[in-house]
């Protein structure tokens, strides 16, 4: 077995001995390889097998049964034991993508060529929640009776201790204001403690995002006109609406169609007017600003063309981040009030009742992309493309002429 060449003097001998240019024969290679045997073992790395690579001395033997310790074996703290040390590796992973997507998103202009690696950090986010979703009913294999045989024993342990849980909430935008308990870094340690409120200076995902759709192409083109012309489209097509409606014989049904109509009419004005839309920030019911949800709309709408349909898939995969984490909550609270009703938690928390807390909008992050297609219209009622547009859009260029 050839050892690994991990140092430059090794990469140096070899240089040295490979042929120019002319292919190696048979004899050429055994020699070769030969001459390798001979190398100095003082610049050969050591042999790296599986176990040391992966170093499964350390992980394999992380699992400590508390109850064992204490003389008092319980079977199933071991699957409780390997369960959360997966979670942790996996919040791990997942922190890992959204640092590098956030590295991407930062750039002041950030290169289309791009959008691949985003969707697929994203992709593989989304495929690691869902064996986080499913790894729950691995654990509810474990009945709440075998459960309290070791639960005396974890101490205030508790997963709301979980450094890297903190981490990846904060890394999607999450805000101290959102949470149940404002003072949700205490159960931490001073160091974990200063790492999350550095976490907390960073640009989130969602800070990020919003800077992003704000540049959407297309969206300031003034041959185009995009906003516009979608707000006068739409302010037609209710007037129409409107007049047809007088012909509606029974009254109580024309009275009711009349006030639907008004209802959506006073819905699109908070979005077509900028501060309207803003009193709507101020009041914590929408985050993106109101040319990012432009940003975010001409994507929807116009998805189809070549340009955007990368972008399309992104907000499809964020939104279906915030569902999967929003499901591994749900079924997380579920499991927790299968095992231990209305307890409190290990770590001091109301267990149950403070879960229960966590699952709801106040929670979520992406809700203005759920909320878009609230103003999803009839293809009939989008603005027309320009040409020159249309060409930018396609990834056409228009040739010049002298």
């Amino acid at each position: 077995i050839i050892n690994i060449i991990s140092c430059q003097k090794e990469i140096e001998y070899l240089c040295l001995a490979a042929p120019s240019s002319s292919p190696q024969t048979m004899s050429d290679q055994r020699a070769t390889i030969e001459e390798l045997e001979d190398v100095p073992q003082d610049i050969v790395a050591p042999a790296l097998s599986y176990g040391t690579y992966l170093q499964l001395d350390k992980v394999l033997s992380a699992q400590d049964r508390q109850s064992e310790l204490k003389g008092d074996p319980a079977h199933d703290e071991m699957l409780f034991i390997i369960i959360h040390q997966t979670y942790e590796l996996w919040f791990k992973q997942i922190y890992f993508e959204l640092n590098d997507v956030r590295r991407i998103f930062s750039e002041e202009a950030v290169d289309e060529k791009q959008n691949l690696t985003i969707l697929s950090r994203f992709t593989r986010i989304n495929e690691i929640m869902k064996v986080l979703v499913s790894q729950i009913d691995i654990l509810e294999t474990m009945a709440s009776a075998d459960f309290l045989k070791f639960r005396g024993y974890l101490g205030n342990s508790s997963g709301f201790q979980s450094l890297q849980f903190r981490l990846f909430e904060n890394a999607l935008g999450l805000l101290p204001n959102q949470r149940a308990r404002k003072n949700y870094t205490k159960a931490l340690d001073e160091n974990q403690q200063k790492i999350v409120e550095e976490e907390e200076k960073k640009d989130s995902l969602f800070v990020l995002l919003n800077k992003w759709l704000e540049r959407t192409p297309g969206l300031d083109d003034k041959s185009f006109k995009f906003w516009d012309s979608l707000k006068k489209n739409h302010t037609d097509d209710v007037e129409r609406r409107m007049k047809e409606m007088d012909v509606i014989e029974d009254e109580n049904e024309r009275k009711l169609a009349q006030t639907q109509l008004q209802e959506e009419k006073a819905l699109f004005h908070s979005v077509f007017d900028l501060d309207e839309h803003n009193k709507l920030v101020d009041q914590g019911k929408r985050r993106l600003s109101h040319k990012a949800t432009q940003g975010a709309l001409m994507i929807m709408f116009y998805r189809h063309e070549p340009r955007f349909h990368l972008p399309y898939s992104m907000l499809s995969q964020i939104m279906d981040l915030e569902k999967y984490l929003l499901r591994w909550r749900l079924n997380h609270m579920e499991m927790v009030q299968r095992m231990l009703g209305n307890r409190a938690g290990t770590g001091g928390s109301s267990g149950y009742m403070y879960l229960r807390s966590t699952i709801g909008d106040k929670y979520r992050v992406f809700s203005d992309l759920f909320n878009l297609s609230t103003f999803l219209i009839p293809e009939s009622l989008l603005p027309k493309l320009s040409d020159a547009l249309r060409s930018e859009l396609e990834g056409k260029t228009t040739a010049k002429t002298d």
